[in-house]
């Protein structure tokens, strides 16, 4: 494994030289490595060339001036591009062909509060499923695409358990990209659909995701991926900053507050330290009042190795093999699981799973409570979140916020088989009052 990622690396490094000096990512200053504190040129590397360690984006933030910055922030377009100072983008991005993600609704979920046992007021829903291709994935595919451009690849990649492939899709044909994305090949048929329609190439990998995971970074080492840019590999530390908006988008729409707790879905756990990262930015820029806040973590029990490992005091995160309605969810390798323990475990959270009968139930309380649809990954945070509640983990008195990462239609086989008609009926008025129904 070492020697394929040293090729890889030393592969890339060519087009790193020749590019880094003249690419404009705002911001952005430099690579740093998050183990040994190495920096790197920017460039289209993921991974420290010393220790092998993950890379990710160092920042020439604006400081000293949060009362300009807030205000700056607040006048722009009601996207993530407003945030546009805070992220390795060029400072015109919002003019460019791309799919503008971002400022979805944060819902104050006052029905599920009552139905949970939280106080009224202080439970909320922020609801990403009002993105372009109903996904969160928009937000880090967007930056990835800024990237892509910078670096001058002319296709997209990556692997994906579904959402990622669709939002790669649309955001390539929206930027005149060429795509082509790699899934596991017993996706649920609406993620399949969804990924294709873009008109790129979708293949099938006969695995689970881990297997995908390999093949694309295979494919970075070799001249076949020469000019490719994959979103989740190769384009990593740019593409996870697109999480960091969730906290911005949170904080600003709570009045510029930190929120007490937050329940995260975990896939590769990247979601959630890019959260805390721009949590911890906005309170060094001095845009929110320093105050604890607790994360936790929320995964399916048919691929819980973050969730084994945080419940057996451990720090290395052992890989499971997945079974579970949450594909989204089903990393059994997550690549920043160790960081997740240390967050969780630093703010005084936890990380905590549920069955897929849990994740049913909590996809129907949702959808019953709020009118909000959410995928099989929404579940399970709702579903972690109570589960939180009634073991006494997570306050009710305090402002909680639930992420919902995708909409429903894309996971309808996991509630068709109990979802249905209330009753069918001859069309008279005695047939409606018959069915009791009147």
């Amino acid at each position: 494994m070492r020697k394929m990622r040293r090729k890889g690396l030393a592969s890339m490094a060519v087009q790193t030289v020749a590019t880094a000096k003249n690419v404009d990512l705002g911001p952005a200053s430099a690579l740093s490595c998050r183990e040994c504190g190495e920096r790197f040129e920017l460039g289209p590397i993921f991974a420290c060339e010393l220790c092998f360690g993950p890379l990710e984006i160092a920042y020439d933030l604006p400081v000293g001036d949060p009362e300009g910055l807030r205000k700056r922030i607040e006048a722009g377009p009601a996207n993530i591009w407003r945030y546009a100072p805070l992220l390795p983008v060029p400072e015109d991005v919002a003019g460019k062909p791309n799919l503008n993600p971002g400022w979805t609704k944060l819902v104050q979920a006052d029905n599920l509060a009552r139905e949970l046992g939280v106080e009224p007021g202080k439970l909320f829903v922020k609801d990403d499923s009002g993105n372009p291709t109903h996904s969160f994935k928009d937000r880090v595919v967007a930056q990835a695409l800024e990237a892509a451009r910078a670096f001058g690849f002319t296709t997209l990649s990556c692997s994906s358990t579904g959402n990622l492939a669709g939002a790669v899709g649309a955001a390539a044909a929206r930027a005149g990209f060429r795509s082509c994305v790699f899934i596991p090949h017993d996706l649920e048929q609406g993620k399949v659909v969804m990924a294709a329609v873009y008109g790129g190439d979708l293949v099938g990998i006969e695995g689970t995701y881990d297997d995908v995971n390999r093949f694309c970074s295979e494919l970075i080492g070799d001249p076949l991926g020469e000019g490719w840019g994959f979103v989740n590999v190769n384009l990593r530390p740019y593409y996870a900053e697109g999480s960091k908006t969730l906290a911005y988008e949170i904080c600003e729409q709570l009045g510029w507050r930190l929120p007490d707790q937050l329940v995260i879905p975990i896939a590769s756990g990247s979601q959630l330290t890019k959260i805390d990262k721009g949590l911890q930015e906005l309170i060094k820029l001095g845009l929110v009042e320093d105050k604890p806040y607790k994360i936790f973590g929320a995964q399916a029990e048919g691929c819980s190795p973050v969730s084994a490992a945080f419940k057996a005091g451990h720090d290395v995160v052992r890989p499971q093999k997945p079974n579970t309605i949450a594909k989204s969810l089903a990393i059994g390798n997550p690549a920043d699981g160790p960081y997740v323990l240390d967050i969780a475990r630093r703010t005084g959270g936890a990380v905590e799973d549920v069955d897929d009968a849990q994740v049913v139930d909590a996809i129907k309380l949702l959808a019953r409570t709020e009118g909000i649809f959410a995928e099989t990954a929404g579940g399970v945070t709702v579903g972690v979140t109570k589960k939180l509640i009634e073991a006494g983990a997570l306050d009710p008195s305090l402002t909680t916020v639930v992420l919902n990462t995708g909409d429903g239609l894309k996971t309808l086989d996991a509630v068709a088989p109990t979802t249905g008609p209330t009753a069918t009926i001859r069309p008279s008025l005695d047939a409606f009052r018959d069915a009791g129904l009147a």
